[in-house]
This record gives structure tokens, sequence and C-alpha cells, in this order.
């Protein structure tokens, strides 16, 4: 090739950006976000869709995978031809299948990209010049994990790649710890756990292999619940990725652990991934408080015991329950302060069951690291997608961070899962002089709800929720069922002490959104009445009614979410 085709090639390709751009100007607001001093950010696009990872290619065109495949396709790609900052150019592509919903990866290795559905790794050449992949998608790996003996749950597949032609895959568990019956409270783990052959860990495959089965590859790492967030550190050569630890285990083991340290517990484990190691699971969690692991209640524990928790691998930090740590980056750019090259960025996509207290994460932080470890405690780096301070339910979040890629000018792309938005992240001030200053207003952020440990009594916040139940309540039940709950005693049943409210959370929100009629039969006596739907109510109202009667009148059963509320709803 000659030296002017070369030129030409380039021209028309993978040229890089920043050699031939400067950097566009942030959005006033910085798109709602809170930065560090000197940085900026603008909104590269508003809405592309249910976000989740992103890759950014060599020319500076961007590439999002959505949950879910739509009439458009499952993936979006970006580019902006004015150099504005802002997208100009936004399709979507990809017309493959993902029964599961739930696709996450997007990648690009070797001049590919890579990106999951629930159930199969794809890959496409990219080709110089040309923001739609023309080649034919290749099918890399396939999960049937619809028809594995155990089950399947966390189903999501990030991936990362190595220097030596290697993919890795996680492969979570079917269920919360490995019991026969997944999440019967008071039901004892497995010992040992059959579901550890094929699920709950990392599995290493061949990159350019087309046509694999997960039994092609190699078990390169067990014990790890579930992971979405992964990245291969290339400053230690190491694989890195970050566990979502169990969920709710006040409301399985209720004697052995209260609302609060269900809220803040397990923690969410940073582990150095090497080959061959086991971080414990389904045996043993991790306390950050404690500072260690701790053997889990379907196996003996009680909150306190360690047994052999010191012979699996410690998280190098363990980050407090529920935050949803969704990606992982580790940044190898030089437009960031120097501080910043070869730490890991690391967005929480936020908690979903911390109720009663504050839903927490829903931000990005920064964790500074030297020789292959933390050089310093993590920081708060991204603030402000939730746009709200309290987060009582899930719903109430504007936005939810997700995916975070580098461009080729070492600026920084996060994506956000509510409506699809896109920030480009620059650093527009003095290199040299960033430091304590600068990072001092985002120390602060640490203590707003959504990050900071909540106070056990002052954090609660059953009092709020239940105020605003009873008032709704009295607007809209109370008239027929009383304000004691116990109803009038001929057609309208009572609430107190009622099965029907106690009982199945799905069952009950149907009830309000379609209501009742003809006879049925509560604590022993038969009505005859009708209810009417209350399908006008807002979810939140919904939520806040059927919190307060459940956990009012005598009754002690727990709170029904928004989400809850919302996943009914779509289910109809």
């Amino acid at each position: 090739m000659t030296v002017t085709a070369a030129v030409l090639l380039l021209s028309i390709g993978f040229i890089r950006y920043d050699t031939v751009n400067k950097l566009p100007k942030g959005d006033p607001d910085n798109g709602g976000l809170v930065l560090p001093g000197g940085f900026e950010a603008v909104v590269v696009a508003d809405s592309v869709g249910s976000a989740r990872h992103l890759a950014v290619n060599q020319n500076g065109d961007i590439y999002v995978k959505l949950r879910s495949v739509g009439p458009k396709g499952g993936s979006v790609a970006l580019r902006d031809t004015d150099h504005d900052g802002k997208a100009d150019i936004i399709q979507n592509f990809g017309n493959y299948t993902d029964p599961g919903s739930y696709g996450t990866a997007m990648r690009i290795h070797n001049d590919y990209i890579y990106y999951s559905t629930a159930g199969v790794v794809f890959r496409n050449k990219l080709t110089p010049g040309k923001l739609i992949p023309e080649s034919e998608a290749e099918v890399i790996l396939t999960d049937d994990y619809k028809n594995k003996v155990h089950g399947s749950e966390h189903i999501a597949k990030p991936l990362a790649f190595d220097n030596d032609g290697h993919m890795y895959v996680p492969f979570g568990a079917p269920g919360d710890v490995c019991q026969a019956q997944n999440r019967v409270p008071g039901m004892a783990g497995q010992d040992p756990c059959p579901q550890l052959e094929e699920h709950g860990g990392v599995w290493q495959f061949d990159a350019n292999k087309p046509g694999q089965l997960q039994s092609d590859g190699k078990k390169y790492a067990t014990g790890i619940r579930s992971i979405v967030a992964m990245d291969w550190n290339k400053s230690d050569n190491t694989l890195y990725a970050l566990q979502h630890g169990r969920d709710n285990l006040v409301r399985t083991w209720p004697d052995l652990y209260n609302n609060w340290q269900s809220a803040v517990l397990p923690s969410e484990e940073f582990l150095r991934v090497k080959e061959g190691s086991n971080a414990g699971w389904p045996y043993y969690y991790y306390d950050h408080m404690q500072g260690k692991k701790l053997l889990n209640p379907e196996y003996g524990g009680d909150g306190k015991k360690a047994g052999k928790g010191a012979e699996f691998e410690q998280p190098i930090i363990g980050f407090p329950g529920h935050w949803a740590p969704n990606d992982l980056h580790f940044y190898q750019g030089d437009q960031f302060p120097a501080r910043y090259k070869n730490g890991a960025f690391i967005a929480f996509h936020g908690s979903t069951i911390r109720a009663p207290y504050p839903q927490a994460g829903y931000f990005v932080c920064f964790v500074p690291f030297k020789n292959g470890a933390p050089s310093g405690p993590w920081e708060v780096f991204a603030d402000g997608f939730a746009r709200v301070d309290t987060i009582i339910n899930t719903a109430d979040a504007k936005a939810r961070p997700m995916g975070i890629a580098m461009g080729p000018d070492g600026s920084l792309y996060i994506t956000e899962s509510v409506k699809g938005k896109i920030w480009r992240i620059m650093y527009k001030g003095d290199r040299n002089k960033f430091g304590k200053a600068q990072l001092a207003a985002m120390e602060k952020r640490k203590e707003r709800t959504n990050i900071k440990t909540p106070d056990i009594v002052k954090d609660n916040l059953e009092k709020k929720i239940l105020a605003a139940g009873e008032q709704a309540y009295k607007l809209y039940c109370g008239a027929c069922h009383q304000g004691d709950g116990k109803g009038d005693g001929s057609r309208f049943p009572p609430l107190a002490g009622s099965e029907r409210v106690t009982g199945d959370k799905r069952k009950l929100i149907e009830v309000i959104l379609k209501g009742l009629s003809g006879p049925l039969t509560v604590k022993g006596v038969e009505y005859n009445g009708v209810m009417p739907a209350h399908d006008f109510l807002k979810n939140e109202e919904i939520a806040q009614i059927l919190t307060y009667i459940r956990m009012s009148f005598g009754n002690k059963a727990s709170g029904v979410s928004v989400g809850e509320v919302i996943r009914v709803k779509k289910a109809q």
C-alpha cells in the first residue's frame, strides 16, 4: 500500500478523533450531573431507549446495547458529524431475537463489535468509515439458559477480553443462595451446591471461534453469584469484576436480621478474578462493616459466624449492599488528570430492595489504583442522575447510570437505563492543578441519602410512607373498610387480620387494579359486595395504600413497592 493510499484510508476510517477536533462545549448544567471541579459533561443523546453497556470506536462512533430488541433492532449506533458533542445521526441495528429481554454487553475488540442478549454473544466486523456494521452477525457463544437443570435468573452476559485471544463471560446463579426451592424463608442451602457446575462463576472462551457452547469454555473462577460489571485491567493484565450480593436478608431470616441490616448488607464485592479463584458463594457473603466474610444463614450463619470465610477470595473493596454495580471501566486515557490513569470507574445502577430505608447507589464512583491495588479510598465521580435527594422507590429516579466507556480522546461516556440518555464527560481544567480542592465538593456528596449509610432510626422512611398511605386510604378506602380496617360487618370485609391483605402481594395489587365482585370469604365470614377498580390511582398511591394496610390494623406483613406495582401492571 502506498503512503497516499494509507493516508486516504485513515481519512475515511479510524482516524483518531482527538487529533483533529477540540473538545466540545459542555452543557450549562452538565446534563444534570454533579462532577469534580474542572470537568464538564454534554448530553450526546437524550433518549435512545433502555440503554445497557456501550462502546466507542476510534473515530468517535458510539454503539449502545439496548435491554430488549425492538422493531428497529436491539442496538443503537450514534455519530457526531459536526463535532459539537451531540449525536446527529442515530440508527438502530440488529435484527436478532432476545426472548430473555436482558441484553447487556457492548464491547469493541480487534475491530469487531461484540454484544450479548440473555442467551447469545454475537459479533460483527466493523467497516472503516461505516457507522452500521455491514457484515452478518456471527454467533460466538450460545447459552441454552431456559433448559438448564437448575433454572436461570441472573442471565446478564457482560464481556471482557484479555491480550491472548480469550473472551470472559459470567454465568450467574439461577437463584439466591442455592436452596432446593429458591427464596423460601428459613430453608437451608444445598451443600455441596450443585448449581456451581454451570453457574456462579466466570468462563473463558476463544474470542474468535464461532458457535461455542458453555461446555466449550473453561471454568475460570467460581463462587460469584452475579456479575454485570466486569473489565480486563491492562495495567496488571488481570480480570476484575463486581458481584451483586444476595437479596433481602430480613425477608428470609427475620429472626437473625433486621430491616437496617437487610438494607446495607451484604456487600457488593469488588473482586480481583484470577484463574482458579473462589469467592465463596453461596456459602459466604462479605460484610464491609465487619471487614470479613461471614457464613450465610442458609449454612448455619447468624450474622457473626465467620466459619472458613477467610479461606475464600476476599474483595479489594466491599461496597454497601444493593447498590447494583453494573459496569466497570479501567481508565487508560490521558485527557483526565494523571491521578485517574489506570483507575477504576464503577457505575452503580441503584438499589430496589432497601425499603424502609432510602434506595441507594445511582452514581458513578472512582477508585484510584496503583500497582494493581486501590491506592486510596473510593470517590464520588458523577452524581445527580436520579435528580431527587431521597429516593423512596426505584421509579423515583429519573436516570440510573448503567454503562461506561472511553472515547479515543480520553472522554468518558456514560449511559443510563430509564430513557437511554448518554453523557460525554470531559476535563477542561488544568491537569497539573487538580487535587483536593476539586474533590472536596464530591466528598460531601457521600452525605446524601443515596450514598451514606442510613441512620437506623432517623432515616427509616416507614413513618413517612405509612403517613402517605394512611391519607390515601382514608380518601379512597376508609368509607367502606372503615378507619380501623374492620369493615362494616356485612358488605365490606375487614382488612385487619385478613389473609388476603397479608398474603400474596401480586393478588392484592390485582384487586386494586381490577376490582372485585361476587362472593368471597374472609376470616370465615362470607361477603358478597362490589369493589370497583382503582386503576386510576398512581403507582405511588397504590404502593402507599397497600403498604399501609399490610402494616396497620395489627397486620405485620412487608410493604409493597412501586416496582412491584409496575411489574404487575406490565404482566396484565
